[in-house]
């Protein structure tokens, strides 16, 4: 199994998206790019902990690779040319961010925004940064599977769910109609 760690706007909707696609095998809600004493979603909404909300996809490189991961990421999870925002949620912990796991990783994704920017693949710039050597923090319980546990809160009908049909209509043969959901603990 393999790793990658992405940012962009609220995690409940990346996580969402991710949880639909075929090989991954575990997408979870989390905060990169700050310290573990800061790594609440009290603190990190403040937008001065240098998290960006986040979530860790663990994948089947048998089954799915880390380059098309991104393209889904760029074209169905969020919008990459928003600063700090994503919709409605302004700040820099809304950015859009991939958070590489080794320096391989960092150079797939400089390259692929490099291919993406030369292409003139979107109306304005390219706003995703690369972060490498960032630590991911897991999420409180409440914010795991969020979208699937609440799929009538307007927020998530109105910001969220449309990814997902992003996701089957650009990607239908990587679409999971069920998804995979975050193992709770019993205790």
């Amino acid at each position: 199994m393999q790793t990658a760690v992405l940012a962009g706007g609220c995690f409940w909707g990346i996580q969402g998206v991710f949880q639909h696609v075929e090989g991954v095998v575990s997408a979870t809600s989390g905060y990169a790019g700050g310290s573990a004493k800061t790594a609440t979603y009290e603190q990190t909404e403040t937008g001065l902990t240098g998290h960006a909300e986040a979530v860790r996809v663990v994948f089947d490189p048998q089954k799915i690779s880390y380059g098309t991961l991104l393209r889904i990421f760029f074209s169905a999870a969020h919008d990459p040319t928003q600063l700090d925002r994503q919709g409605p949620d302004i700040g820099p912990q809304y950015r859009s961010a991939i958070l590489p796991l080794d320096n391989q990783q960092a150079k797939v994704a400089s390259g692929y925004i490099q291919q993406l920017d030369e292409a003139k693949s979107f109306q304005a710039a390219i706003a995703t940064t690369v972060e490498l050597g960032k630590t991911f923090y897991e999420a409180e319980d409440y914010h795991q599977d969020y979208m699937h546990n609440n799929p009538g809160q307007p927020y998530i009908a109105v910001h969220e769910r449309p990814k997902i049909e992003a996701l089957r209509r650009f990607f239908p043969t990587l679409y999971r109609a069920q998804p995979v959901l975050v193992a709770k603990t019993s205790g």
